[in-house]
């Protein structure tokens, strides 16, 4: 037994430092994991090579800054993570590696109106079908990360009312993704998961502070701070598409009149160009449009990101992130959308707050919330199973996984 405050137990936590902080960033030079942990070089050489001996990291030859380093990184095979995204109309799961590959992964239609259980058996069969592909053991999946359209309850883990996905409202999906799979599911909206996925693999990376526009049948904010997402005591940080923009606007499914939400979501402006371009539009057809030079789809892309600017201001001067990437559909129209939201940022916002702002469109896509998941559950899982087993780096083998 370790006694707190001995030799044994300052190394442990050592050990686990380090491995957290290559588990968070990928991979990372033994310069920076000490400048991470704080720990002095001639200990992270210590320790990385005792980790590198028990099979835990790989450490390969790298650059930085002009100069010859080595990267060290989680072993491939120390285990994997799961990301699953139910979305408005699809399913996207991914399975992926503590070394931060990606390994697989799929997505399918799924319907609107299907109910959770259809959802979760759909779900349960696709994580099967890539594990199976993949070929990796069972017994080293080390957690899941589950992002749906909606709030969750921070304490009780409870999906609350949505309109998105009206037959979900009152469940708990990471309870019940768990209890199909027999292994520890974190749960979180898409938005939040949208901001991590760009934070870890995409626009957000280098940065500490910004906020995650995603506009699709609904609108949403994944907000980081100081590195960490926000969520708020309840969960419900981020919901900026209720933010007033008209109080004698159209009424909101949330019972306010003129929110956000109300002159940027799907189900709102689509309506606008059925009259002109018929009734099977959608807002990814609309994009394609306005880049093609359609001007009424141009003209509709602008308005919404003018609004979607004046939310935009509205986090800015409450929150001074540095930086906004936009998700979605809309971000494929680049500039048409970003040109309006960075002239109503610098209308609305204090200069101070603006001038330090950077708009930049999302890099990963549609993947972005299902990649965010994958960060979820590598951000949420404990180091003791990469540690614990027989030598002090080594991955026991008889670690339960599924617990």
């Amino acid at each position: 037994m370790e006694t707190p405050g001995s030799q044994s137990s300052l190394h442990r936590a050592n050990l686990e430092r380090v491995v957290r902080a290559v588990r968070l960033a990928g991979s990372l030079t033994q310069a920076e994991i000490a400048r991470t942990t704080g720990l002095s070089a001639a200990t992270v050489s210590n320790i990385v090579r005792e980790l590198k001996d028990g099979g835990t990291v790989e450490v390969t030859p790298t650059s930085a800054g002009g100069r010859r380093a080595r990267s060290v990184s989680l072993s491939g095979d120390a285990g994997i993570v799961i990301g699953v995204d139910f979305g408005h109309t699809h399913l996207r799961v991914a399975v992926g590696n503590l070394a931060h590959q990606v390994l697989a992964e799929e997505s399918e239609p799924l319907d609107v109106d299907a109910s959770a259980a259809q959802g979760f058996d759909r779900a349960e069969e696709l994580v099967e079908r890539l594990i199976v592909a993949t070929g990796v053991d069972r017994a080293k999946v080390a957690g899941v990360g589950l992002g749906v359209p909606g709030p969750i309850d921070v304490e009780s883990g409870t999906l609350g009312s949505t309109s998105i996905l009206p037959g979900w409202s009152g469940t708990k999906p990471a309870e019940e993704l768990a209890r199909r799979l027999g292994v520890p599911v974190h749960v979180d909206n898409d938005a939040n998961l949208g901001a991590l996925g760009e934070l870890v693999w995409g626009s957000g990376r280098g940065v500490k502070d910004l906020a995650y526009i995603k506009v699709a049948s609904g609108v949403g904010a994944g907000l980081v701070i100081s590195g960490k997402i926000y969520r708020g005591p309840g969960g419900t940080a981020g919901e900026i598409g209720h933010i007033t923009l008209d109080e004698s606007g159209p009424v909101c499914r949330c019972g306010n009149r003129g929110c956000l939400e109300t002159f940027t979501a799907a189900r709102y402006v689509l309506p606008l160009l059925q009259s002109s371009h018929g009734t099977d539009l959608t807002m990814e057809r609309v994009v394609r449009l306005a880049r093609d030079g359609d001007p009424g789809c141009r003209r509709v892309v602008a308005d919404v990101g003018r609004h979607i600017g004046s939310g935009v201001a509205n986090l800015c001067n409450l929150l001074n992130p540095s930086r906004v990437v936009l998700g979605g559909d809309l971000a494929e129209a680049g500039e048409l959308v970003l040109g309006p939201i960075r002239e109503s940022v610098g209308r609305y916002a204090i200069p101070s707050a603006g001038r330090q702002l950077s708009v930049l469109p999302g890099a990963l896509g549609g993947r972005a919330e299902v990649l965010g998941a994958l960060a979820l559950a590598l951000s949420e899982m404990g180091d003791s199973m990469l540690l614990d087993g027989s030598g002090a780096g080594a991955v026991s083998a008889a670690t339960p996984a599924f617990t």
